[in-house]
Protein backbone atom coordinates (compact mmCIF):
# COMPACT_ATOMS: atom_id res chain seq x y z
CA UNK A 1 0.00 0.00 0.00
CA UNK A 2 1.62 3.79 -0.90
CA UNK A 3 1.06 6.05 1.58
CA UNK A 4 1.44 9.28 0.96
CA UNK A 5 1.31 12.59 3.97
CA UNK A 6 -0.02 15.74 2.45
CA UNK A 7 0.16 19.27 4.00
CA UNK A 8 -2.27 22.09 3.08
CA UNK A 9 -0.73 25.00 5.17
CA UNK A 10 -2.63 28.43 5.70
CA UNK A 11 -2.50 31.48 8.04
CA UNK A 12 -5.97 30.73 9.01
CA UNK A 13 -5.63 27.23 8.47
CA UNK A 14 -3.74 23.66 8.25
CA UNK A 15 -5.38 21.01 7.08
CA UNK A 16 -3.05 17.45 6.60
CA UNK A 17 -4.58 14.18 5.10
CA UNK A 18 -3.48 10.61 4.97
CA UNK A 19 -3.96 8.73 1.60
CA UNK A 20 -3.37 5.18 1.69
CA UNK A 21 -3.03 4.63 -2.30
CA UNK A 22 -6.07 7.00 -3.59
CA UNK A 23 -7.96 6.47 -0.05
CA UNK A 24 -8.11 9.21 2.48
CA UNK A 25 -7.53 7.22 5.50
CA UNK A 26 -7.27 10.35 7.77
CA UNK A 27 -7.55 14.09 8.19
CA UNK A 28 -6.27 16.38 10.84
CA UNK A 29 -7.21 19.93 11.12
CA UNK A 30 -5.59 22.66 13.51
CA UNK A 31 -7.31 26.64 13.10
CA UNK A 32 -4.91 28.89 13.77
CA UNK A 33 -7.60 30.87 16.16
CA UNK A 34 -8.17 27.33 18.49
CA UNK A 35 -5.17 25.49 18.59
CA UNK A 36 -5.54 22.05 19.93
CA UNK A 37 -4.41 21.44 23.70
CA UNK A 38 -4.22 17.94 24.08
CA UNK A 39 -0.96 17.00 25.30
CA UNK A 40 -0.56 19.79 27.10
CA UNK A 41 0.55 19.81 30.70
CA UNK A 42 -0.95 22.31 33.58
CA UNK A 43 -0.36 23.16 36.91
CA UNK A 44 -4.05 23.01 38.17
CA UNK A 45 -6.13 24.16 40.53
CA UNK A 46 -8.95 22.02 42.31
CA UNK A 47 -12.06 23.79 42.15
CA UNK A 48 -14.64 20.78 43.13
CA UNK A 49 -14.10 17.35 44.29
CA UNK A 50 -17.35 15.06 43.45
CA UNK A 51 -17.29 11.83 45.58
CA UNK A 52 -20.53 10.70 44.09
CA UNK A 53 -18.87 10.44 40.44
CA UNK A 54 -15.40 9.58 42.27
CA UNK A 55 -14.25 12.92 40.12
CA UNK A 56 -13.05 16.48 40.25
CA UNK A 57 -12.95 19.73 38.35
CA UNK A 58 -9.94 21.43 37.53
CA UNK A 59 -9.34 24.80 37.18
CA UNK A 60 -6.26 24.52 34.06
CA UNK A 61 -6.76 28.40 32.81
CA UNK A 62 -9.04 26.86 29.88
CA UNK A 63 -12.33 28.43 29.24
CA UNK A 64 -13.96 25.66 31.36
CA UNK A 65 -12.64 23.91 34.49
CA UNK A 66 -11.23 20.22 33.38
CA UNK A 67 -12.62 16.84 34.12
CA UNK A 68 -10.76 14.56 36.65
CA UNK A 69 -11.79 10.60 37.15
CA UNK A 70 -10.62 8.85 39.91
CA UNK A 71 -9.09 6.25 37.37
CA UNK A 72 -6.59 8.92 36.24
CA UNK A 73 -5.30 9.37 39.39
CA UNK A 74 -3.69 5.87 40.00
CA UNK A 75 -0.49 5.40 41.33
CA UNK A 76 1.08 2.79 44.03
CA UNK A 77 -0.79 4.79 46.63
CA UNK A 78 -4.05 5.18 45.33
CA UNK A 79 -5.08 1.44 44.08
CA UNK A 80 -6.87 -0.59 46.92
CA UNK A 81 -6.98 -3.66 44.73
CA UNK A 82 -6.95 -5.35 41.73
CA UNK A 83 -8.83 -7.84 40.81
CA UNK A 84 -8.93 -10.27 38.04
CA UNK A 85 -12.15 -11.23 36.21
CA UNK A 86 -12.22 -13.54 33.10
CA UNK A 87 -14.29 -12.94 29.70
CA UNK A 88 -16.88 -14.54 28.24
CA UNK A 89 -15.45 -16.03 25.30
CA UNK A 90 -11.75 -16.56 23.70
CA UNK A 91 -12.77 -14.64 20.50
CA UNK A 92 -13.83 -11.29 23.06
CA UNK A 93 -10.49 -11.93 24.90
CA UNK A 94 -8.96 -11.13 21.21
CA UNK A 95 -10.42 -7.23 21.12
CA UNK A 96 -10.05 -6.52 24.60
CA UNK A 97 -7.67 -7.45 27.46
CA UNK A 98 -8.73 -9.74 30.57
CA UNK A 99 -11.25 -7.60 32.41
CA UNK A 100 -9.73 -5.91 35.53
CA UNK A 101 -11.96 -4.14 38.02
CA UNK A 102 -9.81 -1.79 40.26
CA UNK A 103 -10.34 -0.90 43.55
CA UNK A 104 -9.31 2.91 44.05
CA UNK A 105 -9.02 4.95 47.14
CA UNK A 106 -11.76 7.09 47.27
CA UNK A 107 -10.61 10.84 45.48
CA UNK A 108 -11.94 12.41 48.57
CA UNK A 109 -9.45 11.00 50.53
CA UNK A 110 -6.67 12.24 47.30
CA UNK A 111 -8.11 15.47 46.63
CA UNK A 112 -9.31 18.64 48.08
CA UNK A 113 -10.37 22.62 47.17
CA UNK A 114 -7.71 24.19 46.31
CA UNK A 115 -5.56 21.77 46.17
CA UNK A 116 -3.03 22.04 43.78
CA UNK A 117 -1.35 19.42 40.94
CA UNK A 118 0.06 18.53 37.66
CA UNK A 119 -2.02 17.18 34.78
CA UNK A 120 -1.94 16.49 31.27
CA UNK A 121 -4.84 16.95 28.66
CA UNK A 122 -6.03 13.68 27.24
CA UNK A 123 -9.00 14.24 25.47
CA UNK A 124 -10.15 17.72 23.76
CA UNK A 125 -13.14 20.21 25.10
CA UNK A 126 -15.58 19.11 22.81
CA UNK A 127 -19.06 20.34 22.39
CA UNK A 128 -20.49 21.55 25.88
CA UNK A 129 -17.45 19.23 27.76
CA UNK A 130 -14.15 20.34 28.97
CA UNK A 131 -11.44 18.96 28.36
CA UNK A 132 -10.43 15.88 30.27
CA UNK A 133 -7.23 16.05 32.14
CA UNK A 134 -4.75 12.74 33.55
CA UNK A 135 -2.32 13.16 36.67
CA UNK A 136 0.13 10.51 34.68
CA UNK A 137 1.95 12.55 32.47
CA UNK A 138 3.55 11.12 29.34
CA UNK A 139 5.74 13.07 26.95
CA UNK A 140 6.12 11.48 23.48
CA UNK A 141 9.05 11.51 21.57
CA UNK A 142 10.22 10.04 18.07
CA UNK A 143 10.97 6.80 19.37
CA UNK A 144 9.60 6.26 23.28
CA UNK A 145 7.18 7.59 25.36
CA UNK A 146 8.10 8.99 28.86
CA UNK A 147 6.02 7.79 31.73
CA UNK A 148 7.07 9.57 35.12
CA UNK A 149 6.23 7.72 38.06
CA UNK A 150 6.04 4.51 36.45
CA UNK A 151 8.88 1.60 36.18
CA UNK A 152 8.03 -0.12 33.25
CA UNK A 153 8.99 -0.73 29.60
CA UNK A 154 6.22 -1.67 27.42
CA UNK A 155 6.26 -2.23 23.65
CA UNK A 156 4.53 -1.49 21.20
CA UNK A 157 2.21 -4.53 20.09
CA UNK A 158 2.25 -3.65 16.38
CA UNK A 159 6.27 -4.76 16.71
CA UNK A 160 5.69 -8.02 16.58
CA UNK A 161 9.41 -9.65 16.09
CA UNK A 162 10.06 -11.42 19.27
CA UNK A 163 13.59 -10.90 18.63
CA UNK A 164 13.47 -7.42 17.84
CA UNK A 165 10.97 -6.54 20.80
CA UNK A 166 14.03 -7.96 23.47
CA UNK A 167 16.28 -6.18 21.02
CA UNK A 168 14.84 -2.78 22.17
CA UNK A 169 13.99 -3.59 25.53
CA UNK A 170 17.30 -4.11 26.55
CA UNK A 171 18.29 -0.71 24.52
CA UNK A 172 16.13 1.20 26.54
CA UNK A 173 16.81 -0.29 30.06
CA UNK A 174 20.36 0.36 29.63
CA UNK A 175 19.78 3.90 28.82
CA UNK A 176 17.44 4.92 31.27
CA UNK A 177 19.38 5.92 34.78
CA UNK A 178 15.64 7.16 36.68
CA UNK A 179 13.19 4.32 37.28
CA UNK A 180 10.37 6.06 35.23
CA UNK A 181 9.21 3.90 32.98
CA UNK A 182 9.21 4.46 28.63
CA UNK A 183 6.71 2.77 25.94
CA UNK A 184 9.08 1.68 22.68
CA UNK A 185 6.62 3.21 19.77
CA UNK A 186 5.86 1.12 16.23
CA UNK A 187 8.20 4.02 14.96
CA UNK A 188 11.16 2.83 17.35
CA UNK A 189 11.46 -0.70 14.82
CA UNK A 190 14.73 -0.88 13.48
CA UNK A 191 15.87 2.32 15.67
CA UNK A 192 20.17 2.53 16.35
CA UNK A 193 21.25 2.18 20.01
CA UNK A 194 22.10 5.61 19.60
CA UNK A 195 18.34 7.18 18.51
CA UNK A 196 17.33 5.29 21.23
CA UNK A 197 19.78 6.94 23.83
CA UNK A 198 19.10 10.63 22.34
CA UNK A 199 15.56 9.97 23.05
CA UNK A 200 16.06 8.36 26.37
CA UNK A 201 18.07 11.58 27.31
CA UNK A 202 15.60 14.13 25.54
CA UNK A 203 12.54 13.25 27.45
CA UNK A 204 14.31 12.99 30.42
CA UNK A 205 15.60 16.54 30.17
CA UNK A 206 12.46 17.15 29.07
CA UNK A 207 10.23 15.82 31.87
CA UNK A 208 13.05 17.93 34.40
CA UNK A 209 12.20 21.05 32.74
CA UNK A 210 8.63 20.52 33.08
CA UNK A 211 8.92 20.10 36.48
CA UNK A 212 11.35 23.01 36.92
CA UNK A 213 8.78 25.08 35.07
CA UNK A 214 5.57 23.69 37.44
CA UNK A 215 7.41 24.56 40.92
CA UNK A 216 8.00 28.23 39.68
CA UNK A 217 4.55 28.66 38.52
CA UNK A 218 1.38 29.49 40.13
CA UNK A 219 -2.09 27.91 39.17
CA UNK A 220 -4.05 27.88 36.82
CA UNK A 221 -0.78 27.80 34.41
CA UNK A 222 0.37 26.13 31.19
CA UNK A 223 3.69 24.53 31.93
CA UNK A 224 4.63 22.49 28.86
CA UNK A 225 2.97 22.76 25.34
CA UNK A 226 2.73 20.13 22.57
CA UNK A 227 3.97 20.75 18.97
CA UNK A 228 1.57 22.17 16.61
CA UNK A 229 0.08 20.08 13.96
CA UNK A 230 2.39 19.91 11.56
CA UNK A 231 5.49 18.95 13.77
CA UNK A 232 2.83 16.19 15.83
CA UNK A 233 2.27 14.80 12.29
CA UNK A 234 6.06 13.88 11.68
CA UNK A 235 6.63 13.23 15.09
CA UNK A 236 3.54 10.62 15.12
CA UNK A 237 2.84 9.39 11.62
CA UNK A 238 6.19 10.26 9.54
CA UNK A 239 7.42 6.85 9.42
CA UNK A 240 9.19 4.33 7.07
CA UNK A 241 6.18 3.39 5.30
CA UNK A 242 5.32 6.97 4.26
CA UNK A 243 6.82 6.92 1.12
CA UNK A 244 6.82 11.22 0.35
CA UNK A 245 5.25 13.87 2.43
CA UNK A 246 4.46 17.02 0.47
CA UNK A 247 3.68 20.39 1.81
CA UNK A 248 2.28 23.62 -0.42
CA UNK A 249 3.87 26.16 1.58
CA UNK A 250 7.63 27.05 1.55
CA UNK A 251 7.67 28.57 4.92
CA UNK A 252 6.32 25.11 6.21
CA UNK A 253 8.48 23.14 3.95
CA UNK A 254 12.09 24.89 5.36
CA UNK A 255 10.65 24.16 8.74
CA UNK A 256 9.54 20.55 8.76
CA UNK A 257 12.66 19.62 6.72
CA UNK A 258 14.72 20.88 9.84
CA UNK A 259 13.20 19.35 12.17
CA UNK A 260 12.93 16.21 9.74
CA UNK A 261 16.93 16.06 9.17
CA UNK A 262 16.79 17.18 13.29
CA UNK A 263 15.33 14.37 14.51
CA UNK A 264 14.31 11.48 11.47
CA UNK A 265 17.49 12.02 9.16
CA UNK A 266 16.98 9.10 7.00
CA UNK A 267 13.46 9.96 6.07
CA UNK A 268 14.16 13.77 5.52
CA UNK A 269 15.13 13.26 1.59
CA UNK A 270 11.23 12.02 1.56
CA UNK A 271 9.64 15.70 2.48
CA UNK A 272 8.59 17.40 -0.68
CA UNK A 273 7.91 21.41 -1.50
CA UNK A 274 4.16 21.26 -3.54
CA UNK A 275 5.33 23.57 -6.70
CA UNK A 276 2.25 22.56 -8.76
CA UNK A 277 -0.56 25.80 -9.79
CA UNK A 278 -3.87 23.60 -8.99
CA UNK A 279 -4.20 23.53 -5.08
CA UNK A 280 -2.58 20.73 -3.59
CA UNK A 281 -5.78 18.98 -1.82
CA UNK A 282 -7.25 19.38 -5.68
CA UNK A 283 -4.39 17.77 -7.11
CA UNK A 284 -4.98 14.76 -5.00
CA UNK A 285 -8.57 14.93 -4.94
CA UNK A 286 -8.86 15.47 -1.31
CA UNK A 287 -11.27 18.05 -1.47
CA UNK A 288 -14.28 16.01 -2.83
CA UNK A 289 -13.12 12.92 -0.42
CA UNK A 290 -13.07 15.49 1.96
CA UNK A 291 -17.06 16.67 0.94
CA UNK A 292 -18.30 13.05 1.31
CA UNK A 293 -16.61 12.09 4.68
CA UNK A 294 -19.15 14.78 5.92
CA UNK A 295 -22.12 13.04 4.02
CA UNK A 296 -25.02 11.20 5.84
CA UNK A 297 -24.68 8.21 3.41
CA UNK A 298 -21.58 5.88 2.30
CA UNK A 299 -22.03 3.33 -0.92
CA UNK A 300 -20.39 0.25 -0.98
CA UNK A 301 -18.30 -1.19 -3.98
CA UNK A 302 -20.93 -3.52 -4.38
CA UNK A 303 -23.90 -1.78 -4.26
CA UNK A 304 -24.85 -1.68 -0.66
CA UNK A 305 -24.34 1.43 1.62
CA UNK A 306 -24.24 2.40 5.00
CA UNK A 307 -26.22 5.15 6.38
CA UNK A 308 -23.94 6.92 9.49
CA UNK A 309 -26.08 9.04 12.27
CA UNK A 310 -24.15 11.08 15.25
CA UNK A 311 -26.10 12.13 18.33
CA UNK A 312 -24.74 13.67 21.24
CA UNK A 313 -23.95 10.20 23.49
CA UNK A 314 -23.70 7.44 20.54
CA UNK A 315 -23.23 6.99 17.06
CA UNK A 316 -25.40 4.51 14.85
CA UNK A 317 -24.18 2.70 11.62
CA UNK A 318 -26.86 0.93 9.35
CA UNK A 319 -25.68 -1.44 6.61
CA UNK A 320 -27.76 -1.92 3.56
CA UNK A 321 -27.56 -4.16 0.74
CA UNK A 322 -28.86 -1.23 -1.69
CA UNK A 323 -28.32 -2.13 -5.51
CA UNK A 324 -26.72 -5.02 -4.57
CA UNK A 325 -28.68 -8.17 -5.07
CA UNK A 326 -26.10 -11.17 -5.40
CA UNK A 327 -25.91 -13.88 -7.72
CA UNK A 328 -26.34 -16.88 -5.05
CA UNK A 329 -28.87 -16.94 -2.35
CA UNK A 330 -29.89 -14.34 -0.04
CA UNK A 331 -27.54 -15.38 2.76
CA UNK A 332 -24.71 -15.35 0.72
CA UNK A 333 -25.99 -11.76 -0.87
CA UNK A 334 -26.32 -10.51 2.99
CA UNK A 335 -22.35 -11.88 4.26
CA UNK A 336 -20.71 -10.27 1.40
CA UNK A 337 -22.31 -6.68 2.10
CA UNK A 338 -21.64 -6.86 5.48
CA UNK A 339 -17.78 -8.10 5.03
CA UNK A 340 -17.45 -5.27 2.99
CA UNK A 341 -19.27 -3.26 5.19
CA UNK A 342 -17.16 -4.05 7.96
CA UNK A 343 -13.82 -2.67 6.76
CA UNK A 344 -15.62 0.24 5.46
CA UNK A 345 -17.22 1.20 9.29
CA UNK A 346 -13.56 0.97 10.38
CA UNK A 347 -12.23 3.38 7.62
CA UNK A 348 -14.98 5.85 8.06
CA UNK A 349 -14.49 5.92 11.62
CA UNK A 350 -10.82 6.88 11.31
CA UNK A 351 -11.84 8.75 8.68
CA UNK A 352 -14.38 10.74 10.37
CA UNK A 353 -12.36 10.67 13.88
CA UNK A 354 -15.79 9.11 15.69
CA UNK A 355 -15.50 8.08 18.78
CA UNK A 356 -17.52 7.20 22.02
CA UNK A 357 -20.49 4.51 21.75
CA UNK A 358 -21.18 3.32 18.76
CA UNK A 359 -23.53 0.36 17.58
CA UNK A 360 -23.29 -1.11 13.84
CA UNK A 361 -26.26 -2.70 12.64
CA UNK A 362 -25.74 -5.46 10.10
CA UNK A 363 -28.21 -6.97 7.94
CA UNK A 364 -28.98 -10.57 9.73
CA UNK A 365 -27.53 -13.65 8.84
CA UNK A 366 -29.04 -16.71 10.02
CA UNK A 367 -25.70 -18.99 9.98
CA UNK A 368 -23.25 -18.46 13.38
CA UNK A 369 -20.77 -18.78 11.25
CA UNK A 370 -21.33 -16.28 9.13
CA UNK A 371 -21.62 -13.90 11.98
CA UNK A 372 -18.55 -15.01 13.40
CA UNK A 373 -17.01 -14.65 9.91
CA UNK A 374 -18.18 -10.49 9.65
CA UNK A 375 -16.82 -10.18 13.68
CA UNK A 376 -13.19 -11.52 12.62
CA UNK A 377 -13.78 -8.94 9.30
CA UNK A 378 -14.66 -6.25 12.02
CA UNK A 379 -11.68 -7.01 14.44
CA UNK A 380 -9.01 -7.59 11.78
CA UNK A 381 -10.08 -4.03 9.92
CA UNK A 382 -9.87 -2.31 13.75
CA UNK A 383 -5.93 -3.35 14.39
CA UNK A 384 -5.03 -1.35 12.12
CA UNK A 385 -7.04 1.94 13.33
CA UNK A 386 -4.19 3.28 15.76
CA UNK A 387 -7.49 4.46 18.90
CA UNK A 388 -8.47 1.96 21.08
CA UNK A 389 -11.24 0.60 20.74
CA UNK A 390 -13.70 -2.16 22.79
CA UNK A 391 -15.67 -4.62 20.66
CA UNK A 392 -18.64 -7.06 21.77
CA UNK A 393 -19.68 -9.70 19.96
CA UNK A 394 -22.14 -9.76 17.08
CA UNK A 395 -25.44 -10.36 18.75
CA UNK A 396 -28.01 -13.31 16.79
CA UNK A 397 -29.83 -9.77 15.42
CA UNK A 398 -26.69 -8.47 13.75
CA UNK A 399 -26.24 -6.15 16.19
CA UNK A 400 -22.52 -5.25 17.34
CA UNK A 401 -22.08 -2.45 20.26
CA UNK A 402 -18.17 -1.01 20.42
CA UNK A 403 -16.40 1.96 21.80
CA UNK A 404 -13.86 3.41 20.01
CA UNK A 405 -11.40 6.07 22.19
CA UNK A 406 -12.12 9.93 21.46
CA UNK A 407 -9.55 12.40 22.07
CA UNK A 408 -10.41 15.08 19.67
CA UNK A 409 -13.55 16.82 17.85
CA UNK A 410 -14.85 14.64 15.20
CA UNK A 411 -14.80 15.37 11.22
CA UNK A 412 -18.71 16.87 11.45
CA UNK A 413 -18.41 18.72 15.03
CA UNK A 414 -15.71 20.74 13.00
CA UNK A 415 -16.93 21.60 9.96
CA UNK A 416 -20.70 21.20 10.70
CA UNK A 417 -23.13 23.41 13.01
CA UNK A 418 -26.70 22.89 13.54
CA UNK A 419 -29.44 24.59 10.72
CA UNK A 420 -31.13 27.31 12.21
CA UNK A 421 -34.07 26.57 10.00
CA UNK A 422 -34.92 23.23 11.29
CA UNK A 423 -34.49 23.33 14.85
CA UNK A 424 -31.12 21.72 14.59
CA UNK A 425 -32.52 18.33 12.79
CA UNK A 426 -30.40 19.20 10.17
CA UNK A 427 -26.28 19.55 9.59
CA UNK A 428 -24.52 22.64 7.45
CA UNK A 429 -21.16 24.08 6.55
CA UNK A 430 -20.65 26.26 9.26
CA UNK A 431 -19.58 30.15 8.58
CA UNK A 432 -16.26 30.07 9.52
CA UNK A 433 -15.66 26.82 7.39
CA UNK A 434 -17.27 28.32 4.48
CA UNK A 435 -15.08 31.51 4.95
CA UNK A 436 -11.77 29.72 4.72
CA UNK A 437 -13.18 28.18 1.43
CA UNK A 438 -13.47 31.81 0.44
CA UNK A 439 -10.31 32.61 1.08
CA UNK A 440 -8.41 29.85 -0.71
CA UNK A 441 -11.13 30.33 -3.72
CA UNK A 442 -9.76 34.19 -3.65
CA UNK A 443 -6.04 32.81 -3.47
CA UNK A 444 -6.20 30.82 -6.61
CA UNK A 445 -7.99 33.47 -8.14
CA UNK A 446 -5.50 36.37 -7.04
CA UNK A 447 -2.41 34.14 -8.47
CA UNK A 448 -4.41 33.35 -11.44
CA UNK A 449 -2.17 35.94 -14.79
CA UNK A 450 -5.36 35.62 -16.89
CA UNK A 451 -7.76 37.27 -13.68
CA UNK A 452 -6.75 41.25 -13.87
CA UNK A 453 -7.93 43.99 -11.94
CA UNK A 454 -9.16 44.37 -8.79
CA UNK A 455 -10.75 41.48 -6.67
CA UNK A 456 -14.31 41.69 -4.92
CA UNK A 457 -14.87 38.42 -2.81
CA UNK A 458 -18.85 38.31 -3.13
CA UNK A 459 -20.70 36.11 -0.10
CA UNK A 460 -22.86 35.82 2.21
CA UNK A 461 -23.29 38.69 4.75
CA UNK A 462 -22.97 36.21 7.66
CA UNK A 463 -19.50 35.14 5.91
CA UNK A 464 -18.81 38.73 5.01
CA UNK A 465 -18.95 39.67 9.04
CA UNK A 466 -17.20 36.60 9.77
CA UNK A 467 -14.34 37.80 7.53
CA UNK A 468 -14.20 41.09 8.43
CA UNK A 469 -13.92 39.95 12.06
CA UNK A 470 -11.21 37.36 11.56
CA UNK A 471 -10.66 37.38 8.01
CA UNK A 472 -9.27 41.05 6.46
CA UNK A 473 -5.50 40.71 7.43
CA UNK A 474 -6.11 37.58 5.75
CA UNK A 475 -7.36 39.27 2.32
CA UNK A 476 -5.10 42.24 2.59
CA UNK A 477 -2.28 39.52 3.60
CA UNK A 478 -3.58 38.08 0.09
CA UNK A 479 -3.49 41.12 -1.59
CA UNK A 480 0.09 42.34 -0.76
CA UNK A 481 1.09 39.27 -1.65
CA UNK A 482 0.26 38.98 -5.19
CA UNK A 483 -0.31 43.01 -5.55
CA UNK A 484 -3.38 42.88 -6.41
CA UNK A 485 -6.19 45.19 -4.67
CA UNK A 486 -8.85 43.02 -3.01
CA UNK A 487 -12.00 43.58 -1.12
CA UNK A 488 -14.70 41.35 0.72
CA UNK A 489 -18.21 42.52 -0.31
CA UNK A 490 -21.03 41.28 1.48
CA UNK A 491 -24.58 40.11 -0.65
CA UNK A 492 -27.37 40.32 1.03
CA UNK A 493 -29.44 37.94 -1.53
CA UNK A 494 -26.62 35.79 -2.05
CA UNK A 495 -27.00 31.64 -0.61
CA UNK A 496 -25.10 31.14 2.60
CA UNK A 497 -22.42 28.99 0.64
CA UNK A 498 -22.53 31.08 -2.47
CA UNK A 499 -18.83 32.53 -2.89
CA UNK A 500 -18.31 34.37 -6.02
CA UNK A 501 -14.92 36.47 -7.01
CA UNK A 502 -15.44 39.34 -9.17
CA UNK A 503 -13.21 41.96 -11.29
CA UNK A 504 -13.44 45.75 -11.10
Amino acid sequence: MSKQILIDAAPWETRVAVLEDTTLGELYVERGRDRSVAGNVYKGSVVRVLPGMQAAFVDVGLEKAAFLHVSDLTGPDLVRAIVEEPGEDDVELEVTPPRRRVQFAPIEERLTKGQELLVQVSKEPIGSKGARVTANVSLPGRHLVHMPGTDHVGISRRIEDPEERERLRDAVESERSSPDGFIVRTACEGATKREIRDDVRFLTRLWAHVQQTAEGATAPALVHRDLDLVLRVLRDLFTADVERLVVDDPAEYTRIREFAEALMPRLAARVECYQGTTPLFEQFGVETKIARALERRVWLKSGGYLVIDQTESLTTIDVNTGRYVGKKDQEETVLRTNLEAAKQVVHQLRLRNIGGIIVIDFIDMEKLANRRKVFDSLQDAVRTDKARSTILQISELGLVQMTRKRTRESLGQLFLEACPHCDGLGRLRSTETIAYDALRRLSRAAADPERTGDLVLAVHPAVADFLAADGAAHVQALASRFGRPARVEARPDAARDEIGIERE
